[in-house]
């Protein structure tokens, strides 16, 4: 039987030919030690030059497409393609991995550059988005991503001048990116006029932000700033593909083949034209003669390094550049298949579609010979004597060469398709020629190549050929897997099998055979192995196939799936592999890699000197993911390992899953949420102990902690159990199966891993039983193995999913430190190195790993051992290279770094746990054994044994076997601490004796459970085959117990406690004595499952016993006979209950049927369900029925409802389900979805619930998970009880404590960006720069215009405006300065109002601007880095970080693009960006706070999830984030004095969270322990000392909580809902604010105690019939609030006077907008029914008054004396300015007023509304106000209207995109244009018109020009738009798309926009923002 192993020999990769130029840039540098670094298909290469030497960097899986030098010159980066594509940083010196980076990126990273410093790494992805990503690539650890562009981009740089400033650049496109925080945003380069718009292809930075890049036409484009400041034009002939700077300048290589060098200022120095070189390619190859591309230019002092497209590396010495060195050559563009080994001389031939064949010296390592064929090489053969070398062509001809001097012999072409395979026979004289046309021809060599032969018998291209080493036989392979023998040289098949017995093959080069069967894995029929060669002498077999591996087996292999070693290296398809004449070397050729590798063959008798083989060759000889078939050296598997192998612990539902499949289910049962429900039972249950522990699947899982407890695990708990007082205390963090668990070193805290969807990790303290850190987000399906380093510092997972990954853990921060795929085989144990941290090993079926950090990965290697087999257990022994790992045979394996010494036999069958000791070791078994040894396993210094024998007096509990399977040990005080297979912990002392401490049921499913009828005693019965008796006082031991001879399901004890009923799986059942559980009678009627058994009450006269085969048997106990059996059940039988006669049966089904049966007959009855609740049941256990509907979940789709019990007093029923919950409700469980408490602590599936016979406890059993829990039941009187085990209820009830406007507008205003804002009016018609013009008269008769005499009679054409009062020199404006805004978002917005400063300064925000007032100078300052609204605003309160100010803005999706929500955190006096944090919230950030230390800031999302998120602000790194509450959050605050405790408040939604490491935990309020509390709507938070939390609601209450739970509620705090509240920390006082009427003694701002037990009420005199407080803050002395009115005021706490700050519009939008005449006064009519008038030199609003009705225009009379208001009712208002008097006011409209003015000459009033008319009023006749004329024809509503300077005419701007111009006062229509050109108008405020097209811009398709205004001078137009951007042109402006400047700040929807007089100001009036800005004009110089 030929051995299956792997072979001893093995290959080192000595030589690559080639270098990878095509479709990569910049991938070619020299290193520090003056080597060159590159890479060609999946390797690294470091090339010395002067020993002509390579090294090669293997760590990557894939091609390579991206590199880049660390500036120290010695590491360097690389990145590949592929779906999951990582970047390894390595040492150009050691080439170790330093580092991997991953999980980021997909498809593949196209370009990488490193910083100045070298600590960042940037890379781009070539996914859709082309991500850009900052890597601190040391930790592996991403600091941001952004979408690049949306297109490629092909370079990427740092600036090396600015810190944190990146360009990048690509298709069309370069981008300017800077990064703060974890944003990277990037601002578009503008080519403007100075250049084409184009591709850029490649960049350097210079000094100064100026930035030169290359085009694609051969430019080369110098950027200063964003903007493009010159060309240098020619720079090359066409494109630019690589710049490289260096200290003395710029080298820049193109695809003309020319290399540049340029001075630091860009000027030429000189050039260096390859394409003159007499070495490379200078052949014209036909048609595609594209010459010579540079693709890499690297200058570095005197030399320069140049890659061309086609793979050739030249190095050029400067002083002598005309002599280029040609350093590397290899195959070009195209694919290679031909390969060839001279017969007697170390050379090999290859061939190529690039059409060169060339031939290397495998001895120089480089190329002798090259010549170039008419067609693309398909492959090549030598003839034997080495004189001939024969190509096959592609298009179906041969060439023969002569060697020496590459001439032709011979061309000859037979075949239309092409020639895949030629081979010369033996003897020299033939040549068989293979071709795609099925075929093989022969020819004699002699002959002059004649044809001699054919061999027609496949039915399919022919792949590989051999002859025969008597050159009389030919095998084929051909395409479709067949083998063919032919005689030669006729080529006649050979169809008897026999006479080819005896032949003997010249070269084994075919695919198919016996001899070779063993290339191809077990059961698969794929045909990826493209080359096979055999080398006969060594017996080994190379092989090479298409995922890029070349292995190496035995030769022959025989059977299916041989052991190989495999090396990496090709990226894709290799498609030859040839053995050199003398088995040397290996020569491998990559079809799309282009390139030929040498392979250095080292035979079996050098590997064993060789065991300090060079690092990187260990790498690439990974021993293969070995195949197990007819492996005659495996022993048998051990069948527990077996066992465990196979379970895979997946769920049907998770619990992670069920908050959405909750929120599907309410959707469909609203109607009934709507009803009341049955409320929670008042008393609860606490867990109390356990019998049980995790022993069956998993190991080493038991410790002794410091204090000398227990810890353990099972089910979902964590168990600390104290053998003094044989208590247990639990930690229930868990949600889901334990399945590992480790201690840290010092053993006061715990790791334990779960299983789930995303299982979890968490680290809690033995103590507090709290977590201290929970880590999630990385293992699928659970943890299945743990380990702490030595300095606790990190911990190593293992996951369940199938490539079990690795993860190292940073655990206290939370971080992932590296992560890697750990084995397609279960993983069993993992432990990190206790002198190496950075190291590990990971054991288990067959295999045993290796591991090193590597930045974010993991390295691995597998130890070398003979033959693989399972490791159970491993540890570090006393040396960092010493490990110990136990096998599934008994043995010890003893290993040295990798490399296995020797094994020590340590037990009979698998060693399960092996511990290390000071001195020596201590392993345990499947045998049953404690076996201690010396420290170096030569001697066992002692064993015990665990046998009944040994059990010591005193212990409680009895062993169910001797020699229990062992599966977990741990020393400590002086004892053995020892697990078992079957579920028991014992404590074996070293003198011998073995106490047992906790024991419960073995592996199988606990379903049988049964309570004493007057002792507190409980039976069970289970899988295990085992029935046990239980002890449930403070003993808590088992007290018998019984083996079965089957599983069990069910029992039951007779009402006196005696006899004990058993029902088996076998469909048997048995009655035992209780005591002595000695058989009494047994009975075995039924074939299915016996599910449940019960005795009648009273003298327990009849036994009823329920089976799966849906019959209910009614026994004669006395008389032991049946005596009626119940039929009609159409599914099994699942419950069963007698009535208080015993008379009546109650049976539940599978099929949720009820059905009642009489005894003792089993006659079937039908009762209503009325008369049912009446009946006096003996028991209830039934599941079924109206008292009972409440009891089934929402979800019961994926959860059945499996066990419930009533307790004895009738008032609780105890349910158990199958996501492992215990809950308790109210009975009778009257209607449905009834509220409960629900209890966390069995795993899966609760089987069985019981109450004992006093009620005091509550039993129940866990299935899967073995356990048997015992609560202790605390009935109502224990007020004092804390509820923190008990969850609340799901469905939230539906009344939540009122209705407010106010909440319901905050909570349902949607946010849009602006970006995305449509038009406010609802225009209709074409946009005007999209309207065709009409030619006018002149252009009609054919004048040109400018083309008139040079002296014209004609009049000068008049002036477009009036400009009278500006200074005789009209000078145009150049820029705007925000100066002030009036303005402050309180309506929807909250707790946005703080001091800074000590209160000399208050800061706030309106729109997207963070506003900073100075209250003693009211001078505003402005913080304006915001895209769109800020939403929320918070100030960081620790002196360490004084003035720093987060805000929040809106946004668009969470893509992390610029548009992406964002936090800025900055500081409020220099106004400097501190940090940026781009986040997922879509939608837009609602609440942010900062934590207690000032270092993180917690935010939260507008987004569906209302997700909340933390960040370590300064680093721009996220935390943690979950998903919050499904409906809106409104606030969530840390707690004044923690950085990891905080509370969200929102609708129905109140919870208390905490940060572990980086999960976040949270608790919902818990509200039961209050009468009648409902949750409410709570809308603020604020604290107290003692973990007091007080949450404002909204019907005006505040509740205060201690901890999680509800301890009081402060009734009425306010009348409304309690919108802000203030904690301040100096003196613990609160303040709240909230919407109430004033009155004497109440008022909408209180000021209250540390306790919120007193008060003292503020009246806030602001003249408002309700006050709405949104914001307060207080101060030394004083309390500064915000109203839902807009005001800010300060309010003094001593003599509780009022003084208005800030004044704002309440509602908007503002439409109307008059600047006085002659003062800088202005006034703005709004919405909200109020005029106001503002002074700009004192900051103020001077005046308001109420109007009553939404105002929608004003406009002061020419002499400033009047104001007309026009009124959205339609009517409008005429003011005398001094008096504020109604001077007139009419209504003869009925639809809003859009525009009023007075005529220049104050004769007339227009007033234009939206009934599409403008009418005229006479001033002069007096107050009446009388309609003299109106204009017609008006096409839609009017917007704006402006008087001609004369007052003769108006012009009207409409809602249909046209200008009308009428006379005044006829309202006759003018249409002549030449007329209205001639018309001087006095102002001039319309978007549209010919003079105005150029403000209308590209991007309005949705949105509009809203508004305009030209200035007096009449030389600029100001203009605003529905983006809230205010824009200056130059006026008038007729071209489109005219250039302008953009003043950003407000939010979307401009209503209007004015000059002032004198062009000193623009005033901008916001539609959204209800705000004003005012700019100062800055005008230019004369």
């Amino acid at each position: 039987m030929a051995d299956r192993t792997a072979p001893n020999c093995h290959l080192r990769l000595e030589w690559v030919y080639g270098y990878r130029g095509h479709q990569c840039r910049n991938n070619l540098y020299y290193t520090a030690a003056k080597e060159i670094v590159y890479f060609v298909a999946g390797v690294g290469v470091v090339y010395n030059t002067r020993e002509h030497k390579q090294k090669f960097y293997l760590g990557h899986n894939d091609d390579i497409i991206s590199l880049a030098l660390h500036p120290e010159r010695v590491l360097v980066a690389t990145g590949q393609v592929g779906k999951e594509p990582c970047i390894c940083v390595w040492d150009s010196y050691t080439l170790q991995t330093v580092s991997i980076l991953k999980d980021v990126h997909t498809h593949g990273i196209a370009c990488l550059a490193f910083d100045l410093e070298g600590q960042c790494l940037v890379s781009v992805g070539l996914d859709s988005k082309n991500t850009i990503c900052v890597w601190d690539w040391r930790r592996g650890k991403v600091l941001a991503a952004a979408p690049g562009h949306t297109d490629r981009i092909f370079d990427i740089s740092w600036d090396l001048y600015q810190p944190s400033k990146l360009v990048s650049c690509g298709v069309k496109h370069i981008k300017f990116w800077s990064l703060c925080g974890n944003a990277l945003t990037p601002k578009r380069g503008v080519f403007g006029k100075t250049g084409d718009l184009q591709t850029i292809l490649c960049l350097a930075c210079a000094k100064d932000e100026v930035t030169y890049s290359g085009a694609l036409n051969g430019d080369i484009y110098v950027w200063k700033g964003i903007n493009l400041m010159r060309t240098v034009q020619g720079a090359h002939g066409s494109g630019i593909f690589s710049m490289n700077v260096c200290e003395e300048g710029f080298a820049t290589g193109g695809r003309d083949g020319c290399v540049r060098l340029w001075d630091l200022n860009f000027k030429p120095i000189t050039v260096i034209d390859l394409r003159e070189t007499d070495q490379g390619y200078k052949v014209a190859r036909g048609e595609n003669s594209r010459g010579l591309s540079v693709r890499s230019v690297c200058w570095r002092g005197d030399h320069i390094l140049v890659g061309t497209q086609d793979s050739e590396i030249f190095e050029v010495v400067v002083h002598d550049r005309t002599k280029p060195f040609l350093i590397m050559q290899g195959h070009c563009e195209g694919e290679l298949w031909a390969l060839a080994v001279h017969p007697t001389k170390p050379l090999a031939m290859t061939g190529s579609d690039d059409r060169s064949v060339r031939i290397w010296s495998l001895i120089d390592h480089a190329l002798i010979a090259r010549c170039n064929m008419e067609e693309p090489i398909r492959c090549a053969a030598v003839s034997t004597d080495g004189i001939h070398l024969a190509l096959g062509m592609k298009d179906g001809s041969f060439t023969v060469l002569r060697v020496r001097d590459m001439t032709e012999v011979v061309h000859i072409k037979d075949r239309k398709e092409a020639i895949h395979e030629l081979k010369y026979s033996p003897d020299g004289a033939h040549l068989a020629v293979g071709s795609n046309d099925n075929s093989v021809d022969v020819y004699g060599v002699v002959q002059r190549y004649k044809k001699v032969g054919e061999c027609i018998g496949s039915n399919s291209f022919i792949t590989h050929m051999d002859w025969s080493t008597d050159s009389k036989y030919l095998q084929t392979n051909d395409g479709s897997g067949r083998r063919l023998f032919y005689r030669m040289p006729s080529g006649k098949e050979v169809t008897n099998r026999e006479e080819l017995k005896l032949v003997q093959w010249a070269s084994w080069t075919c695919v198919l055979g016996p001899e070779v069967n063993g290339i191809w894995p077990k059961y698969s029929d794929i045909n990826d192995i493209n080359s096979v060669d055999a080398n006969f002498n060594n017996q080994v077999l190379v092989t090479a196939d298409d995922y890029g591996l070349v292995k190496l087996l035995r030769y022959p292999c025989v059977k299916k799936g041989a052991k190989f070693k495999k090396y990496l290296g090709h990226s894709a398809h290799i498609t030859n592999a040839r053995w050199s004449h003398d088995y040397q070397w290996v020569i491998t050729i990559g079809g799309a890699d282009h390139s030929v590798f040498q392979w250095k063959f080292v035979p079996e008798r050098k590997s064993k000197e060789a065991v300090h083989i060079a690092a990187q060759e260990t790498l690439a000889d990974s021993n293969s993911e070995e195949s197990d078939s007819d492996q005659s050296d495996v022993p048998e598997m051990d069948s527990e390992i077996e066992q465990e192998t196979q379970l895979t612990y997946r769920r049907q539902v998770y619990k992670e899953d069920l908050p959405q499949l909750k929120e599907q289910c309410k959707e469909k049962h609203r109607a009934t949420a709507m009803k009341k429900r049955e409320r929670a039972p008042w008393s609860g249950v606490k867990l109390h102990f356990i019998h049980g522990y995790r022993g069956y699947d998993c190991r080493s899982n038991l410790f002794y902690t410091q204090t000398g407890e227990i810890v353990y695990h099972v089910a979902a708990i964590g168990v600390v159990y104290n053998r003094q007082q044989n208590t247990q205390r639990f930690y229930m963090g868990h949600d889901d199966d334990i399945l590992c668990l480790a201690i840290h070193p010092l053993k006061d805290f715990v790791a334990t891993g779960q299983v789930g969807r995303d299982s979890s990790i968490h680290i809690w303290d033995t103590e507090t039983l709290k977590p201290m850190s929970v880590l999630r987000g990385f293992h699928q399906l659970g943890v299945c193995a743990l380990d702490f380093s030595v300095d606790g510092k990190r911990l190593a997972s293992v996951g369940l999913d199938d490539n079990h990954t690795i993860v190292l853990w940073d655990w206290r921060k939370g971080e992932k430190l590296s992560a890697m795929r750990g084995s397609k085989d279960k993983i069993f144990v993992v432990k990190i190195n206790p002198y190496l941290p950075d190291k590990l090993i990971t054991a288990g079926v067959k295999h045993m790993k290796f591991w090193h950090k590597a930045g974010g990965g993991l390295i691995g290697r597998k130890g070398n051992m003979g033959k693989t087999e399972t490791m159970m257990c491993a540890v570090y022994g006393w040396s960092e290279e010493m490990v110990f790992s136990g096998t599934c045979t008994g043995d010890i394996c003893i290993w040295r770094d990798m490399f296995l010494m020797k094994t020590v036999k340590a037990h009979d069958g698998p060693v399960f746990s092996v511990h290390a000791l000071e001195k020596g070791f201590v392993t345990g078994g499947k045998d049953g054994i404690v076996a201690l040894w010396d420290d170096t396993f030569e001697r066992c210094l002692k064993t015990y044994a665990i046998k009944r024998a040994v059990l010591a007096p005193g212990s409680k509990g009895l062993l169910l076997e001797d020699n229990p399977s062992i599966r977990a040990i741990s020393l400590g005080h002086g004892h053995i601490l020892v697990g078992t297979k079957n579920g028991e912990i014992l404590e074996v002392d070293k003198s011998g004796p073995i106490t047992l401490l906790v024991q419960g049921h073995m592996e199988g499913e606990v379903w049988g459970l049964a309570t004493h009828p007057h002792l507190p005693l409980c039976a069970t019965v289970s899988d295990d085959k085992t029935l046990r008796i239980w002890d449930l006082s403070p003993s808590h031991c088992m007290l018998a117990v019984r083996k079965l001879r089957k599983g069990g399901r069910c029992c039951c004890f007779s009402p006196d406690g005696k006899a004990l009923a058993v029902g088996l799986n076998d469909g048997s059942f048995l009655i035992v004595n209780a005591d002595t559980l000695e058989d009494l009678v047994s009975f075995h009627h039924r074939k299915d499952i016996i599910s449940d058994i019960r005795f009648s009450p009273g003298s327990g006269k009849y036994l009823a016993v329920a089976s799966g085969d849906t019959f209910v048997d009614i026994y004669n106990v006395m008389s032991s006979k049946r005596v009626g059996v119940c039929k009609g059940c159409l599914n099994y039988i699942t419950h069963l209950d007698w009535d208080k006669r015993g008379k009546l049966l109650q049976v539940n089904t599978g099929a949720k049927e009820q059905f009642f049966f009489e005894a003792p007959r089993g006659k079937r009855q039908t009762i209503p369900a009325t008369e049912v609740e009446k009946i006096d049941w003996s028991t209830w256990t039934c599941v079924l029925g109206t008292s009972v509907e409440g009891i089934w979940p929402l979800i019961n789709e994926v959860t059945e409802v499996t066990a419930a019990c009533l307790s004895n007093d009738r008032k609780v029923l105890a349910t158990g389900d199958d996501l492992g919950y215990v809950k308790l409700f109210k009975y009778p469980v009257k209607g449905k979805y009834a509220k409960f408490k629900r209890y966390v602590a069995h795993s899966t599936h609760v089987t069985n619930v019981r109450w004992t016979h006093d009620d005091s406890l509550l039993v129940t059993v866990g299935g899967g998970d073995t356990c048997l829990m015992i609560w202790a039941h605390e009935p109502e009187g224990h007020r004092e009880f804390k509820q923190c085990d008990s969850e609340e209820s799901d469905i939230e009830s539906e009344d939540d404590g009122g209705y407010d406007s106010d909440v319901t507008r905050e909570n349902e205003i949607n946010y849009t960006i602006k970006a995305l804002s449509s038009n406010m009016r609802p225009m209709t018609g074409v946009k005007p720069h999209l309207q065709l013009k009409e030619p006018s008269v002149d252009e009609r008769q054919g004048v040109v215009r400018g083309s008139r005499p040079p002296v014209s009679r004609a009049l000068p054409q008049p002036e477009k405006l009036q400009t009278n009062n500006v200074g005789k020199k009209k000078r145009p404006i150049e820029d705007q300065v925000l100066e002030l805004v009036f303005g402050y978002r309180g309506n929807d917005c909250r707790n946005n109002v703080h001091y800074l400063n000590e209160g000399a300064d208050i800061i706030y925000h309106t729109a997207s601007i963070g506003i900073v007032l100075n209250l003693t100078t009211s001078c505003q300052s402005f913080y304006v880095e915001h895209s769109d609204d800020i939403l929320c605003l918070t100030i960081n309160q620790h002196p360490k970080f004084p003035n720093v100010v987060a805000t929040g803005q809106v946004g668009d999706t969470g893509d992390m693009s610029a548009t992406s929500p964002s936090i800025h955190v900055w500081d409020a006096m220099t106004k400097q960006t501190l940090s940026v944090l781009r986040c997922f919230h879509s939608g837009g950030v609602c609440s942010i706070s900062f934590s207690a230390t000032g270092k993180l800031l917690l935010s939260v999302g507008l987004d569906p999830e209302h997700t909340v998120t933390i960040w370590k602000w300064q680093e721009g790194a996220k935390v943690a984030s979950r998903i919050g509450h499904t409906q809106r959050i409104f606030v969530a605050e840390f707690r004044p004095d923690s950085d990891t405790h905080f509370v969200s408040v929102g609708i129905k939604h109140v919870r208390f969270w905490t940060l572990a490491g980086r999960a976040l935990l949270s608790k919902k309020g818990v509200l039961s322990s209050i009468e009648d509390a409902r949750m409410q709507t709570m809308l603020s938070v604020a604290f107290g000392a003692n973990n007091l939390t007080f949450t404002g609601t909204i019907s005006g209450d505040v509740c205060v909580w201690k901890e999680h739970i509800l301890v009081r509620i402060v009734a009425k705090a306010h009348t409304g809902p309690v919108f802000t509240m203030y904690t301040t920390l100096r003196d613990g006082l609160i303040v709240t604010g909230g919407k109430e009427r004033p009155s004497k003694e109440g008022g909408a701002l209180k000021l209250w105690d540390q306790e919120l037990k007193r008060c003292r009420a503020f009246r806030l005199e602001t003249g408002q019939i309700i006050d709405c407080v949104r914001s307060v803050c207080r101060g030394k002395g004083k309390i500064l609030v915000g109203t839902r009115n807009a005001e800010i005021i300060e309010v003094g706490e001593k003599n509780a006077a009022c003084n208005i700050l800030v004044n704002g519009h309440m509602d908007g939008p503002i439409w109307g907008l008059g600047t006085h005449p002659s003062r800088d006064v202005f006034l703005s009519a709004a919405e909200d029914g109020t005029v106001r008038l503002w002074d700009i030199p004192e900051k103020k609003m001077l005046n308001k008054v109420n109007l009553g009705h939404p105002a929608r225009t004003i406009n002061y009379s020419p002499e400033g004396d009047m104001v007309a208001i026009g009124m959205k009712n339609g009517e409008f208002i005429i003011l005398l300015v001094a008096s504020l008097k109604i001077w007139g006011k009419k209504r003869d409209r009925r639809t809003p007023i859009q525009d009023i003015r007075f005529s220049p000459n104050s004769c007339y009033l227009a007033v234009g509304s939206t009934e599409s008319a403008v009418d005229f009023y006479d001033l002069t006749l007096g107050p009446q106000l009388n309609r003299i004329n109106c204009c017609r024809d008006i096409p839609s509503f009017v917007m704006q209207m402006d008087f001609s300077a004369d007052s003769a005419y108006i012009q009207i701007s409409t809602g249909a995109y046209k200008r009308l111009v009428y006379e005044v006062p006829s309202g006759k229509q003018v249409t002549e244009q030449s007329h209205i050109d001639r018309i001087t108008w006095a102002t001039w405020t319309s978007v549209l018109g010919d003079e105005v097209i150029g403000i209308w811009s590209r991007n309005t398709d949705k949105a509009d020009v809203t508004c305009a205004c030209v200035s007096h001078s009449g030389l600029n137009i100001v203009t605003g738009d529905d983006f809230g951007m205010v824009k200056l042109f130059d006026f008038p402006c007729p071209e489109k798309f005219a250039k302008h400047k953009r003043f950003l700040g407000h939010s979307a929807h401009l209503t209007n926009v004015r000059f002032t007089n004198g062009d000193r100001f623009v005033v901008s009036a916001g539609g959204d923002d209800r705000s004003l800005f005012v700019w100062r004009c800055v005008h230019a110089p004369h």
